[in-house]
């Protein structure tokens, strides 16, 4: 499975590394992905998506309706 989230579609990004004398390399920036099990009340069931933290929060915040929605329309995997 590739590092994004299945919510909001956050995946690694890239850029650079500076060290003191100023010498740039390329690096990549990890999105903070979380493995959960939330209880979809929609669905009367547990889902486990992998999700960004700031996605959780969102998701605390607005419900879980438009992850039960994304269920019924398979965009998220569920076993």
């Amino acid at each position: 499975m590739s590092r994004k989230c299945q919510i909001t579609g956050v995946g690694p990004i890239a850029g650079n590394s500076i060290s003191h004398a100023h010498n740039k390399t390329k690096r990549r920036f990890l999105p903070n992905l979380q493995k959960k099990k939330i209880w979809v009340q929609e669905l009367n069931r547990f889902v486990t998506v992998k999700l960004s933290t700031s996605a959780l929060k969102t998701l605390d915040k607005k419900g879980t309706a438009e992850l039960a929605k994304m269920v019924r329309e398979k965009k998220i995997k569920v076993n």
